[in-house]
């Protein structure tokens, strides 16, 4: 059987609050989230593993706020005075712990935004006290601010989100998929994004329906 050629079509990034699904390892920083407006000091710091949600969560905070998003590596090149005139958001803070520009630039846009009465939400991994700004007054800054703690998926949270990837794209696995996808694949919304995007491409070369043993040999393969 000749194999079905496979297009990589885009793939919309659902990144609205109804697309975010809560768990009791998110609640917590749900709710702060949506309690914006009344953040101690008018920051806070959105903190967890490597894909538990803050992009998203951080997007659906934009959202509701009309807050600019920016990475923290391009703050050294950035308009800081314009940055502060609105609710703003600082993505991956840690990654400059070693760029004496970059801090400088957010320790200005730290300050700058809650004077004029903004507020700031920032990302990272680990707790902000560990986050080993080399700025010192920066990292007290940072240390000091209240974290909401996202916490990567539980198998009822992974579990939904699987199927919510899978019916956006059409897709209709056999009912053993998804189970046996959350019992043995890493526990992170990123890896089910890729997990589905990959199953959904070998599904059309292979011209085959969905089932375990497809994902059993796509998990094998993902594992090597």
């Amino acid at each position: 059987m000749s194999q079905q050629l496979s297009f990589d079509l885009p793939v919309r990034t659902a990144l609205g609050r109804d697309d975010f699904m809560v768990s009791p390892g998110n609640a917590v920083a749900v709710s702060l989230i949506e309690a914006w407006d009344n953040w101690p000091g008018g920051k806070l710091v959105l903190t967890g593993p490597p894909g538990a949600g803050k992009t998203h969560l951080t997007h659906v905070w934009a959202g509701m706020a009309g807050a600019r998003i920016v990475a923290a590596r391009g703050l050294a090149d950035a308009d800081i005075p314009d940055l502060a005139n609105g609710p703003i958001a600082v993505e991956d803070v840690p990654q400059i712990a070693a760029d004496a520009d970059a801090m400088t630039a957010m320790f200005h846009l730290h300050n700058l935004a809650l004077a004029n009465g903004h507020p700031l939400l920032m990302t990272g991994r680990g707790a902000p006290v560990h986050w080993g700004l080399g700025l010192p007054d920066l990292q007290s800054r940072v240390g000091g601010t209240p974290a909401a703690i996202l916490e990567l998926p539980d198998d009822r949270l992974l579990t939904a989100v699987l199927a919510k990837l899978f019916a956006d794209r059409q897709l209709k696995p056999r009912v053993d998929v998804i189970p046996y996808l959350a019992m043995h694949m890493e526990r992170s919304f990123d890896a089910a994004r890729r997990m589905v995007a990959v199953l959904d491409a070998e599904s059309l070369s292979a011209q085959k329906p969905l089932t375990r043993a497809m994902a059993a040999k796509v998990l094998g393969r993902e594992a090597e």
